[in-house]
Parts: structure tokens; sequence; C-alpha cells
């Protein structure tokens, strides 16, 4: 399932984004060459995304777009409750997947397509002026 979700990851994530390997997980970060800054916790580190995790229980999915958004994290509600009946597992910006054959692939490619690199970094620069 962790390979599904990275190649749904891939298949639908607006360029300007890498894979790399961030926080002992699959992350998908905007690169030094495209943001210099970096994480402002450690400008050594490039400016973190999406990461991928394969918990005990269930598969961690971190969208820092859902925590920093709340119409997107709003849409993402209703569409996953749409799809399956009941609220998804989220806490901040993780999205726990604990029942594998319930995993909704569509929903999380639409929602990597709902942020460039261009719209994390802007709200990711006016969050940090708060």
């Amino acid at each position: 399932m962790i390979e599904r979700l990275r190649q749904t990851i891939l298949k639908n994530l607006p360029k300007g984004f890498e894979e790399t390997l961030s926080y002992g997980m699959i992350g998908y970060v905007i690169p030094h060459s495209i943001y210099p800054k970096g994480y402002h916790c450690n400008p050594k580190l490039p400016l973190p995304f999406i990461n991928l995790a394969s918990q005990k229980k269930y598969i961690s999915f971190y969208h820092m777009g859902l925590y920093a958004n709340t119409k997107l994290l709003t849409w993402f509600e209703k569409k996953y409750i749409k799809q399956l009946n009941r609220k998804p597992d989220v806490g901040k910006c993780c999205v726990r997947f604990k029942k594998m054959n319930e995993i909704p692939f569509e929903l999380v490619g639409e929602l990597c397509t709902k942020m460039s690199a261009q719209d994390w970094i802007r709200l990711y620069e006016q969050s940090r002026k708060k």
C-alpha cells in the first residue's frame, strides 16, 4: 500500500516538489534550488510538504497543506466522508489510514494536485509572518 500511495503521489504532485527521505520517511519537499531559505526549524533542510510512513497499525500520510489551509482540510474531509461514509482519522496534518482496503487513492491523488510548490511557499511564508 505504501508503494501504491507513493506512485499516486508521484503521478499527481505538481512540478517543483522532489522526492527524498525526510525525517525517516518518504518525503516530498521543495528543494533548496527553488526555495533556498529551507525549513525555518533547520534551514539546511528543504521545505517539507508531504511525508508518508508505515506505522505499526496504520499508514501515516502527512500533508502540510491540510494543516495550513482550513479550506483544503474541509474539502478533503467532505470528499472523504462522501466516499467512505465516515470522517477521516486526522490530526493536524496527519491522515491515518488504518484499513488498507479503504485507502482512497483517487482522493489522495486529487489532494496532491490542489497545491503547487509556489502555492505552498506563499502559504508557508504567510504563516511564518504571524
